[in-house]
C-alpha cells in the first residue's frame, strides 16, 4: 500500500479543496491557474518569505500594507529605504531581518528577467532555506516540489513514518517517490497538511485506515 497517497486521499475526503496559495485574499479552490500575472507570482514570493517564523495571519497584514504602499513590485523594494520597509511589514515579525531578506529576493528577482529560477540558484539567495524555497517554486511558479513544514513533520511522526533526525530532503523525497509529479497534487497535498495540522492533536495517534 502507498501510505503516503493514502494519506493525501483521507484528508481529502476529510476536508475537501483548499485554494493554496491565497492570492489578493482569496482561496482558488480546484482552480490551479494562479497565479496569472507577475505581480501576482512575485505577491506568493513575498508571502512565502515573509511567512518565515510566524502565522499566516501576520502575513496578511503585512502584505496588505505592502501594497496600500504600492510596494509589489521588485523595483521598488529594492529601491526603498530598509526602515521604513521594515515599519511597513512589522506585523510579520523579525521585520527588519524580514527587509532585507526582501530586498535582496527582489534584486534577485528582477535578475530572472521572467523565468522561473531553479532550486539550487533560490538555495543560494540570503535567507532563502529549503521550505521557503520550495514554497517558491510550487506556488508562484507551479513547479513540482513538495514543501515540508513543521505539520508535515508531526504528521509523518504522529504515523511512525519518520522520526525527528529525518532530515528536510529526506522528507521531501518520500513524497515525491510516492507521488504523481504533478504540482496540483503536491500544492492540494501540502494545504491538506496544513489544515489537518491546525485540527488534529499530534499527540494522538493518527491512523490512515478508514
Amino acid at each position: 500500500m502507498n501510505i503516503i497517497l493514502s494519506v493525501y486521499k483521507k484528508l481529502y475526503r476529510m476536508y475537501g479543496p483548499q485554494g493554496w496559495w491565497p492570492i489578493d485574499n482569496e482561496y482558488h479552490k480546484r482552480d490551479f491557474s494562479y497565479p496569472k500575472t507577475g505581480r501576482q507570482q512575485l505577491e506568493v514570493c513575498l508571502g512565502a518569505i515573509l511567512t518565515q517564523n510566524t502565522s499566516w495571519k501576520n502575513v496578511e497584514k503585512a502584505l496588505e500594507n505592502l501594497k496600500k504602499n504600492n510596494l509589489i513590485d521588485p523595483k521598488k523594494i529594492s529601491s526603498i529605504d530598509k526602515k521604513r520597509l521594515a515599519n511597513i511589514i512589522r506585523s510579520s515579525g523579525y521585520h527588519n531581518q524580514k527587509a532585507k531578506k526582501l530586498k535582496i529576493f527582489s534584486r534577485f528577482y528582477l535578475s530572472l528577467k521572467g523565468r522561473a529560477p531553479s532550486r539550487d540558484e533560490l538555495l543560494e539567495v540570503w535567507g532563502i532555506g529549503p521550505e521557503t524555497a520550495d514554497s517558491i517554486l510550487l506556488y508562484a511558479y507551479n513547479q513540482s516540489e513538495f514543501v515540508v513544514d513543521a505539520y508535515t513533520r508531526r504528521l509523518l511522526a504522529s504515523m511512525n513514518i519518520i522520526t525527528e533526525k529525518f532530515a528536510y530532503d529526506e522528507i521531501k523525497l518520500l513524497f515525491e517517490n510516492n507521488l504523481p509529479k504533478d504540482y496540483r497534487l503536491f500544492q492540494e497535498y501540502h494545504a491538506l497538511i496544513v489544515e489537518n495540522g491546525k485540527n488534529v492533536d499530534y499527540n494522538r495517534k493518527y491512523s490512515s485506515k478508514k
